[in-house]
């Protein structure tokens, strides 16, 4: 009998461990697909978008005792690349979830195939696509014309009455173009040039010559990163002495390494997580900005000197709040039902505190930001010194 009573006693620890075994294959990870420009003509926001998903995921790895795996892809600053690089993860790697990338024209790529293939997509680039065609993505960077509102304040303020635009040929300069024009009449200053040039060049010599000819008060780019110093390099040469101003895409430290003594005095909006050491403790960012510099050390070896690896954070920082909704769903990740409860609860994500803004999604809105997630700030001596 004893013998008997020990046989079953082992049997049902077996069917226990079988259990517990399926259990666990059943609670399969999850998976995110990371998409960034290590090389290429972006690479110098898309590098400190890599380092910047480094700090996330020393910040954070599992939801629901589930960890996340994630799987990263250079685009080579390619939009075809990007949108290629997309494809292959949602078909082959079966993420569930695309956070990328670097620009505005490779994130708009990624857009097409994540709706194509209804997967999620938090772009982390500038990118827009109204309707339907944007259903399957949100952005994170605060939209051009709420950062502009706050330049075309401070050019009032400051006496401006007419202003030049320079800016990338694609999707970005556009944006930035279109919200100067929304904004700027109405303060009843004049925009006098729309000048624009391409990421890759490596002269605006032309282009600012017909702008210093026009005699501006002021000067605002629509560009990014280290390209985004050539038209303040080429306005220095010729001897402008007016304003210059710039948008957030600007504060990385190449920009101001490239730029040097030209771009001395410039005026841009940005997230507070760039000054979060000069915000007073009561506004709602500081922490998790100041969380974020410490992860981002932890991981990379160094301070944060950039705007653009924040992003990745607050990127990662919706994904894991979406997901544990998600999986209340009981859908399993890997799933067509899984992405859909994972967009439905990303776009429903309300009052998340991030390193850039407090973000508050809608499913008919893609960006998540409002007045709390812009500051404006002046470089004195390669430093962003917080403006009142």
């Amino acid at each position: 009998m004893k013998v008997m009573n020990r046989i079953r006693t082992l049997a049902a620890v077996a069917v226990g461990l079988g259990a517990l075994s399926a259990a666990s294959a059943w609670a399969a990870d999850l998976k995110v697909g990371f998409i960034t420009s290590l090389s290429g003509p972006v690479s110098s926001l898309g590098i400190p978008y890599d380092k910047g998903m480094k700090a996330a995921v020393a910040y954070k790895s599992e939801v629901g005792g589930r960890k996340v795996q994630v799987i990263q892809l250079d685009d080579a600053s390619d939009p075809s690349t990007a949108a290629r690089n997309a494809r292959k993860l949602i078909e082959e790697d079966k993420v569930d979830v695309i956070i990328g990338t670097a620009g505005a024209p490779g994130s708009l790529a990624i857009a097409g195939v994540a709706r194509e293939t209804k997967t999620p997509l938090i772009s982390i680039a500038n990118a827009d696509l109204a309707g339907e065609e944007g259903a399957w993505m949100v952005t994170l960077p605060q939209p051009a014309p709420l950062m502009m509102g706050a330049m075309v304040e401070k050019m009032k303020q400051a006496g401006v009455k007419t202003v030049a635009y320079i800016g990338y040929s694609d999707a970005w300069g556009d944006l930035v173009y279109d919200a100067l024009m929304k904004s700027a009449p109405a303060a009843g200053i004049k925009v006098v040039s729309n000048e624009r040039y391409a990421r890759s060049d490596s002269s605006v010599a032309g282009q600012v010559l017909k702008i210093v000819a026009l005699r501006p008060d002021a000067v605002i780019t629509g560009a990014s990163g280290t390209p985004g110093a050539l038209p303040y390099l080429a306005l220095a040469e010729r001897g402008y002495k007016g304003k210059i101003y710039g948008m957030h895409s600007l504060i990385n430290p190449d920009f101001i390494r490239v730029g040097g003594p030209s771009v001395e005095g410039l005026l841009a909006p940005t997230g507070p997580v760039v000054v979060a050491e000069q915000l007073p403790d009561s506004n709602p960012m500081k922490k998790i900005a100041m969380d974020f510099r410490t992860a981002y050390q932890k991981a990379n070896g160094a301070p944060p000197t950039d705007t653009f690896s924040a992003y990745s954070f607050d990127a990662w920082l919706i994904y894991l709040d979406a997901a544990q909704r998600a999986l209340a769903s009981k859908a399993e990740p890997g799933t067509p039902q899984f992405r859909l409860a994972l967009r439905d609860a990303i776009v429903s994500t309300k009052e998340l505190v991030g390193t850039h803004s407090v973000y508050n999604f809608k499913p008919t809105d893609r960006y998540g930001s409002d007045d709390r997630s812009r500051v404006v700030v002046k470089l004195e001596k390669g430093q962003w010194k917080l403006v009142p």
